[in-house]
Parts: structure tokens; sequence; C-alpha cells
């Protein structure tokens, strides 16, 4: 009889770990609590699905400040391009964006979920949709079996390994609502405290909430730590109605919310608006500009220098009257309003909660894994693969690049006895 293996979960990881798992010839049940196969895939990448990143393997692991060395095993031997031809064997034709970001030709992440889905039960997983896990059974430590709820009924599924792919804790409407880490837990994992990663935050100053939708790219933004340093992110962010998000907040935010614990108060941040200028290129771009438009009123002298939206902001906090003629502008103030465009200031009061991030950081602590099979290190025949691991990279499609790779992983370190 062939060796039976319970998936816990039907997203990334676990579709990928219950395929591959069937395809070596192990009995594999996978149990899926929502009604549904892979639903943060269906939303991931704003409903795109950024799958992978194109850039060179060797500078993957720097884009993973969650343990990414954690991963150089499975990166290796299910790496990025290994992911792309396997979506490509399924009919997923693939782009390359800015960034070296992987899409789908079709900007369809159901395509990319239904070609998961495909590929499991096509390899012989059997799916159980609606089948919530609610234990694993391991007496003597070595899994035996794990029970699912299931319209309100238990019901046992005997199993020689089990591998959970349970997800963390952001998005619970996806059915990520931290189970595995239950599950972990109260097997004798230690669990690193989950907490938002790639997240949005929120700001004091109303003038940045009634730019919601604006979007400014290639600007620095820079955040102040506890101690008076500061960090720095280059790249795209956008304006929302309780703050900032877009890609350089997002990777920035986990470092705030870290910051924020840490001191108990608000954390000053600043926007410079023009990085690829120094001050005195800058200053030598507003003479040049007040020249130009020297009989201009003040207000009306920056649609070249500035998105149009954020005209009214800079012109109200720079302190020149906007009503001011160019060429009467004086030195001091063409000082002041070079410094705002460098040092836009904000106050960041909180990030967004665990369940608004797009991964969760902490988890099931890797130091307890092996890093070349995700089997537990506590527990014979339990292995973990996914978001519920300490791992979380930045974005651009790391985050479910390690899910592939850890899945990947877990489908090859299963030992199998296979008739």
């Amino acid at each position: 009889m062939n060796s039976s293996v319970v998936v816990i979960g039907a997203g990334a990881s676990g579709l990928i770990a219950a395929g591959f798992l069937a395809q070596r010839g192990a009995r594999v049940r996978v149990l899926e609590k929502m009604p549904r196969t892979a639903s943060k895939i269906r939303i991931s990448g704003k409903g795109r699905c950024n799958l992978t990143n194109n850039m060179p393997l060797e500078d993957f692991i720097a884009n993973y400040p969650g343990n990414g060395r954690f991963l150089y095993s499975a990166l290796h031997r299910f790496s990025n391009r290994d992911v792309m031809d396997f979506f490509a064997d399924l009919g997923v034709e693939l782009k390359v964006e800015r960034g070296q970001r992987v899409f789908p030709v079709s900007d369809n992440a159901h395509e990319v979920a239904q070609a998961l889905e495909r590929f499991a039960r096509g390899q012989g997983a059997e799916i159980y949709l609606a089948h919530k896990a609610v234990r694993i059974e391991a007496p003597s430590g070595r899994v035996q079996s794990v029970v699912a709820e299931h319209k309100g009924r238990e019901r046992v599924f005997p199993a020689e390994a089990v591998v959970v792919a349970t997800g963390g804790l952001s998005y619970p409407g996806t059915g990520s609502t931290g189970d595995g880490l239950v599950f972990a837990q109260v097997l004798g994992h230690s669990i690193v405290r989950p907490r938002p990663a790639l997240v949005p935050i929120r700001v004091e100053e109303q003038w940045a909430l009634d730019l919601a939708g604006l979007s400014l790219r290639n600007v620095e933004f820079q955040v102040e730590n506890p101690q008076g340093g500061r960090a720095c992110y280059f790249g795209e962010l956008m304006f929302a109605h309780f703050g900032l998000t877009g890609p350089i907040v997002l990777t920035a935010s986990e470092q705030i919310g870290l910051w924020l614990e840490e001191s108990g108060r608000s954390l000053r941040a600043f926007i410079d608006l023009k990085p690829a200028l120094s001050d005195e290129q800058l200053d030598q771009r507003l003479l040049r500009d007040f020249e130009r438009f020297s009989r201009k009123q003040f207000k009306n002298a920056l649609d070249e220098l500035l998105p149009k939206r954020l005209i009214p902001v800079v012109v109200s906090l720079s302190g020149i009257d906007p009503h001011k003629e160019c060429h009467q502008i004086t030195r001091e103030e063409r000082s002041a309003l070079r410094f705002l465009l460098k040092q836009l200031p904000l106050t960041v009061t909180k990030t967004l909660p665990i369940a608004a991030a797009i991964v969760t950081a902490g988890g099931v602590d890797v130091r307890e894994v092996d890093p070349r099979t995700m089997e537990s290190r506590r527990v014979k025949g339990l292995f973990f693969c996914g978001e519920v691991l300490d791992v979380h990279g930045v974005t651009g499609g790391f985050n479910l690049q390690a899910a592939f790779s850890t899945g990947y992983c877990a489908a090859h370190g299963v030992p199998l006895n296979v008739r």
C-alpha cells in the first residue's frame, strides 16, 4: 500500500507539495477549510499574481529579511527558473515587468490558482474542500493522523506524514487564521511571535490622507529610528485614505512596526521627492524654473516640477505666499523650498494590523525545521512549508517563490513507501 500523506492547506505551498507528492506515488489528501483552493493567490498582486522574480538566483537571499539563509537549499532545488518552467508547462504564459517581477500574461491570478489545482488533481491528489483540520495526532513523537471537521462532524484521516501549509495570519478572509501555528505549538514547536510584514502604515498629517490615490515613483522614503538614524528606501509609494502604501512603504513596514513598538511613540519620516538631484542641482533647477516663470505666481510655477495634486501641499508647507511672483521669491525662501522637496515631513503613528498585511513575519521557528526537507526536528513525519514558517521576503514575487520552493522540498522530503 502506498504511503498516505495529508496536506493541510490548499494554497501555493500546499498545492505544490500535494502535486509533487502524488507524482512520487503517495496517496495524498489535501484538507482545505475554505470552499475553494488558493484563495490568497486569487487576490495576490492586486488580482494579477506576481508569482516570482526573474533576477539572478544568487541575488534572491538578500530579498528575504526574515531568515533568508534558511531558504538557500530550497531556492536552489526549486528555483525561480524552475517555477517559470513549471507554470509554462501548465499552459500559463508569463511576462516579466519592471523590477523583474513575473506575472501571467493574462494578468489574472485565477489562472495561476487554477493551474496549481489542476496540477495537484492531475497527479492524483484528492482535495477535500470545506474540511477544517482541527488537530494533528502524533503519539510518541510521530504523526499518525489528522482530525478534520466537515459540516459539524469530525473525520479522521490516517497519515504517515503531514505537511502543514496553512499560511500565516494575513488576510484571514482567505483562510489564513494561524491554525498551523497552533498545531505546531501543541506538538512542541517554538513560535516566533507573528507580526505584520509588508503592511501599509498610518500617518498623522491630513494633507497626506487628502492625497489618497496619488502614486509617486522614483522617490526616497526615509524613516528616522528611535536612535536618530535613518533607514532609506527608494522606489514607488502611494498615498491612501489611512496613510501610505506602495512597494517601498511595504518593504519598510516591518522595521517601522518594530521601531514603533520599541519607542512607544510616533516616528518621523520624510519623502525625498527629488533623490536623483543633489541640493545644489535642485537649487539650480529651481532657479531656472523661477527665471522661466518669473512673472507667474508661485502656486502656478511648479507644474513641471511636481505632480499636480501635490503642488498645493508643497506650496502650503513651504510658507511662501502662493500669490507671490517667482521673481520676488527670496534666496531664503528658495532654500526652504529646496529643503522641503528633499525632506517632505510625515509622522508615522502605526502600521495597519496583521490582518491587512500581505505576509506574516514570525511563525514556526526555522531552527526546529530541516531546511533541506522541511521536516520537523521535533516530530517525525511532520513537515512545514510556506508562510507558516518564520520566513518572509520583500515585495516582488519573493514570498510566493518561497512558498513554491519550500512546498517542493517538503514533497521530496517525505520518505515514501510506494508499491
